[in-house]
């Protein structure tokens, strides 16, 4: 197969449908934020790859910023949720049954962190997929947690987009 022709195929996509960027990348930053589903859909590569992809078609960067910022809001918000609905029998729900290792550091995380843990922990991988449940699980006041969520999901959403983002102009160009 000629990546060249891939290459245009791809563009000439997301070119015609530029409209569903900031949806497309909400529900992807959304399943990365979400506890357990994060952990089974580890979009974070795609989502660097992304970028290129958004400056190549020419997708304003602020919307596509602001679509994966609402995503990633929105998954940890309804991770906190689950937390304190259900504390810590959501740990007995798999795939977190089956990584008690991961439940222990981000327990430990939390606690050396505190509300920090929130705002730190989206920027580590396996962690970002249990610490809003676990700040959740131990009842951190909801203003904290909104603010540590609201401002991580705004600088992760600029990191994972930018370099793809900035280095397309030189790359594709």
């Amino acid at each position: 197969m000629d990546i060249e022709f891939l290459k245009t195929s791809i563009l000439e996509f997301v070119q015609n449908h530029k409209s569903y960027a900031p949806f497309v990348l909400g529900l992807m930053t959304f399943a990365e934020s979400l506890a357990f589903v994060s952990l089974l859909l580890p979009t974070m590569t795609i989502l660097i790859a992304v970028g290129f992809v958004l400056a190549a078609a020419d997708i304003p960067f602020w919307q596509a910023w602001a679509g994966a910022v609402c995503g990633a809001f929105l998954g940890n918000w309804l991770s906190y949720e689950i937390g304190q609905r259900y504390k810590k029998t959501a740990y007995e729900l798999w795939p977190l049954s089956r990584n008690p290792k991961l439940i222990a550091r981000g327990e430990a995380f939390f606690q050396r962190f505190g509300p920090w843990a929130v705002f730190l922990g989206r920027f580590f991988g396996p962690i970002r997929a249990v610490i809003a449940l676990i700040a959740g699980i131990f009842l951190m006041p909801q203003v904290l947690f909104q603010a540590a969520n609201l401002a991580s999901a705004s600088v992760w959403a600029f990191i994972i987009l930018a370099p793809g983002a900035g280095l397309a102009h030189y790359v594709l160009w």
